[in-house]
């Protein structure tokens, strides 16, 4: 079992999830979260006055898969995820994770079941 973590574009969370939905990746938690890498952040005017943004505004997806859902699971990211043929900065990031357990609260099966 494996927890992939991938920061994306706002913008390219609908495209991401129909391309999880094709591989037939369902179950995911998403969270808005702010950050900065390459892009630096953005310059902007605020009365009058320029302000640096340092943070910007991603989308983190965590999704617990099975191992054999692993490689399509993380092609399905890149292809809902990239910008244009090639991508660009900000894109995003994608994290492959051990997974030692998982749980399912209701029926406490544990394991690969659980997910």
């Amino acid at each position: 079992m494996k927890l992939i973590i991938a920061i994306i574009q706002p913008s390219k969370l609908e495209d991401v999830k129909a391309a999880l939905s094709e591989v037939e990746v369902v179950r995911l938690t998403i969270m808005d979260v702010q950050g900065f890498g390459r892009q630096k952040g953005q310059t902007e005017v605020f009365r009058s006055h320029e302000i640096t943004v340092n943070l910007l505004r991603k989308v983190q997806l965590m999704i617990a898969v099975n191992d054999h859902f692993v490689e399509p699971t993380i092609n399905a990211i890149i292809k809902g995820g990239r910008t244009g043929s090639s991508g660009e900065i900000g894109d995003g990031k994608i994290f492959v994770v051990p997974l030692e357990d998982c749980i399912r609260i209701r029926t406490g099966e544990r394991g690969s079941e659980a997910i």
